[in-house]
């Protein structure tokens, strides 16, 4: 009876390892029925990262995701304490109050001065008048100038504290919205959709500006990087077709496409003087997976994982039916 837990392991060790061979027994065998024109080469799976930063140094009052989280565009990531920013706020607002006041104030005493000075004006004409037939002294006609032209000055001053109490408005208006736009910066959103790959600060921690909080993986902007030697890089084109087919999973075929090639050669020698020297160049590519495929598989991407990309160099070779595309169904 005892016997049986160790034949029933040593069972499964060995179906593993008749799959892991049968595995490699196929994947020599397509190796050699790869036709001329399509080339290989590994490398892992890349997906676009993005910081999630302060654009102000604060402190962090909260951070509402964990790693390997998926967050929408647009929903709120961490919040940094705006406590000080919102007494300003709140100051700013007082001075918009306090201003419109002022300005209530200046156009009542606007009012006030229009009819003092229509006042002053007819009692002016009045005595110009009267001056005129002889039956004032010319004292008295002086008097009521006098009293216009002050009346005047009056509502000329009375206009300028109007204009002053305006413009104190926009001034405590605009300082209030610049507070509130800055407010809004201290919550941090996600920019586009995508996995949580780090959380870098935790609540409490005083960031400068510019501090990384969290980092975001774009998995509809996912890649793998290859490199080919020069007489391959050199007649491969930009968008030329391509496959990707993963370790973990041999049995998918993902049809992908050549996004970039490097105009300069990585491990150049310092000197590249003779024609073997220039045949092991290598060329860095970029193998992009489709926007519109990850869109409907994003929530199944995981990246580093190792692979091997598939790239067409000669545009009239067909593909071999074992690297058809055959994808998954979308959870």
């Amino acid at each position: 009876m005892r016997r049986r837990p160790i034949l029933l392991a040593v069972a499964v060790l060995v179906a593993a390892a008749l799959g892991l061979i049968g595995y490699q027994v196929w994947r020599v065998h397509a190796l050699a029925e790869l036709p001329p024109g399509i080339v290989q080469s590994n490398g892992r799976i890349e997906a676009e990262r993005v910081d999630i930063a302060t654009k102000y140094a604060a402190r962090v009052a909260e951070v509402l995701v964990d790693e390997g989280e998926w967050v929408e565009r647009g929903q709120v990531l961490a919040r940094m304490d705006t406590t000080e920013l919102e007494a300003e706020l709140r100051e700013a607002e007082a001075a918009v109050r306090q201003a419109r006041q002022q300005l209530a104030a200046a156009e009542a005493d606007i009012v006030q001065r229009q009819s003092q000075l229509a006042f002053a004006a007819q009692e002016h004409e009045r005595a110009k008048l009267l001056f005129q037939k002889g039956n004032i002294a010319k004292e008295l006609l002086d008097r009521r100038t006098n009293e216009r032209n002050t009346a005047q000055a009056a509502l000329a001053a009375a206009q300028a504290g109007q204009a002053t109490a305006t413009a104190a408005i926009e001034a405590a208006a605009a300082r209030a919205e610049r507070l509130r736009t800055v407010i809004e910066d201290h919550e941090l959103k996600a920019p586009r959709s995508g996995r949580v790959e780090y959380r870098l600060a935790h609540p409490g921690e005083v960031l400068p500006a510019g501090g990384k909080v969290l980092t975001l993986l774009d998995l509809t902007d996912v890649y793998m990087t290859i490199f080919l030697p020069t007489g391959e890089a050199g007649r491969l084109a930009i968008g030329a077709e391509a496959r990707i087919v993963l370790d973990a999973a041999p049995e998918y075929v993902i049809p992908a496409h050549v996004s970039f090639v490097a105009s300069d050669a990585q491990f150049t020698p310092k000197q590249v003087e003779t024609r073997s020297e220039r045949e092991k160049l290598m060329f860095r590519v970029k193998v992009q997976i489709g926007r519109d495929l990850l869109e409907r598989y994003a929530r199944l991407v995981k990246t580093g994982l190792p692979g091997v990309a598939y790239v067409r160099i000669a545009s009239g070779v067909a593909w071999p039916e074992w690297l058809q595309p055959r994808l998954p169904d979308a959870a």
